[in-house]
């Protein structure tokens, strides 16, 4: 017999409610994510009401999202633009440059392909990890004090060139043999990251069934609940390396977790796109590119 399906109502519920048993929301993290998401496609600009009908849902108070708002401003993050008696925002260079980066790698298809080649990048002496951060939003694995490993051959769309900054700093070996590759496994935080992973299918999973049976009865709540799904999925994947299949554990959750977020963005796409077309925002800027975000 069928077990039955729970409404996709009761299913968001469900996953708003998490939201805030985890502690305090951080409400400036949102607001990163819908930006990054749904508004930057469709010009980058958003007013305020449109910010606070979609955190409303998410059940963030206006006065959380007021000084979340002032929050970015002042950290070069956000610009605010009085119209009349309206609030107008868009994202600054700052946070633009920053979701940029990550846009790649949240929207990706798979795993990045493999031909078995490393590049090894060695910082100089008295460096103090200046360009650590950058490094790890290329994929660089931190290996040692100053020296990071790149388990994939970077080209011009996938990762920095021996010939970008921050590696003009830096002495930059590419090979392709390693006595011992499984050892990469035990360089990062794999069991944490994949415990994550699990925890997102087992949140998500009863969202995706009852969207398979019918959708969420209103428009904002589809953009409340994929604001809410790439915030979750990018909390993870920004965090992961992403390394190739070949290097990871047989029982890796990290693409069954990434289907699971693909067929869910999949359903809510369509309702959550109306909701932003009613409620005025331009059309997509490039919808080729839009379209093809999880290799859809």
């Amino acid at each position: 017999m069928d077990v039955p399906t729970e409404p996709p109502e009761t299913a968001l519920a469900g996953l708003i409610d998490r939201l805030h048993r985890r502690g305090r929301v951080r409400v400036w993290s949102l607001v990163i994510t819908l930006f990054g998401d749904a508004i930057v496609p469709r010009g980058g600009e958003a007013p305020l009401a449109v910010l606070q009908a979609v955190m409303a849902r998410l059940g963030i108070e206006a006065g959380a999202l007021r000084t979340a708002m002032s929050r970015l401003a002042s950290d070069g993050w956000v610009v605010r633009e009085r119209r009349g008696r309206n609030s107008f925002f868009s994202l600054d260079r700052h946070g633009q440059h920053a979701f940029d980066l990550a846009t790649r790698r949240i929207y990706a298809a798979g795993a990045p392909d493999w031909d078995g080649s490393w590049t090894v990048a060695i910082a100089a002496p008295g460096s103090n990890g200046v360009h650590e951060e950058t490094l790890k939003e290329h994929g660089f694995l931190k290996i040692a004090d100053g020296v990071y490993l790149l388990p994939r051959t970077p080209g011009p769309d996938d990762g920095p060139t021996s010939g970008a900054a921050p590696l003009n700093d830096m002495l930059i070996i590419h090979g392709s043999s390693a006595e011992h590759p499984e050892m990469l496994r035990s360089l990062w935080p794999s069991d944490e990251i994949a415990e994550a992973y699990r925890e997102l299918i087992v949140e998500y999973s009863a969202l995706a069934g009852s969207l398979a049976v019918s959708p969420l009865p209103a428009p904002v709540d589809a953009m409340a609940a994929r604001t809410l799904l790439i915030h979750d999925w990018r909390r993870i994947v920004l965090r992961d390396p992403g390394l190739p299949m070949a290097l990871l554990p047989k029982d890796w959750p990290g693409e069954e977790a990434r289907t699971l977020v693909r067929e869910v963005y999949r359903r809510l796409m369509e309702p959550s796109e109306n909701w932003l077309d009613h409620a005025g925002l331009p059309p997509l800027a490039n919808t080729d590119s839009f379209q093809r975000r999880f290799g859809r």
